[in-house]
């Protein structure tokens, strides 16, 4: 697929066929993961990859508490029939299942500085600006490969406490899940709001 098309195509999925991905194909993604920028030259970045459903309800056991509380504080906040509206409402009651339905999930670790939650300089955001840069190379990477995504980022001590029962060593954190599969032929699709570079972009001030 070429690299617009992947672009452009690029989108959330929270329904999955029950198809595996193979394992040549994941590595692939991987791979071009890990060819995304690094501050540190040394690509601080692990990935733990579960496709066996009790390693996945191992993983995915701290996320199924207070999603329908925060769906109905999102309703309150949030105008019906508008597309952030619609996409939250679909979203959140699939927290678990957008990942558990998936083939993979891929859990992607960063080595951690001491300033990474607490930034006191320019540099303490770094491993968190890069592993970013990870995930959307393996977005990219699913959907030329005719994949999707989806993706949770966890909050609170969510995070820690499946790094914990995955064994990650303490200075790794957890940047989001992401579960990748063959998106489902009725998956839900949600109208986008749509923006060109030439309504955003500003020559020489704003």
């Amino acid at each position: 697929m070429d690299l617009y098309d992947a672009i452009y195509n690029r989108r959330i999925t929270r329904d999955f066929k029950a198809q595996s991905v193979p394992d040549d194909v994941l590595q692939k993604i991987i791979n071009a993961g890990l060819q995304a920028p690094t501050h540190d030259h040394l690509r601080n970045w692990e990935f733990v990859i579960l496709q066996d459903s009790k390693d996945k309800k191992n993983a995915l056991q701290f996320i199924k508490n207070g999603v329908n509380p925060q769906l109905e504080i999102l309703k309150q906040m949030l105008t019906d029939g508008t597309p952030q509206q619609k996409m939250y409402a679909d979203a959140m009651p699939k927290q678990y299942t957008m990942l558990f339905n998936a083939s993979h999930i891929i859990l992607p670790f960063f080595k951690s500085n001491s300033g990474v939650l607490k930034p006191t300089s320019v540099s303490s955001l770094n491993p968190l600006s890069s592993i970013w840069c990870v995930i959307e190379n393996i977005f990219l990477a699913a959907t030329a490969e005719g994949l999707a995504c989806s993706m949770r980022i966890p909050f609170g001590e969510e995070g820690l406490n499946v790094a914990k029962v995955l064994g990650a060593p303490d200075d790794y954190l957890l940047a989001c899940y992401i579960g990748v599969g063959y998106p489902a032929e009725d998956r839900a699709v949600i109208a986008q709001v749509g923006y060109t570079a030439k309504q955003k972009m500003h020559f020489g001030k704003w």
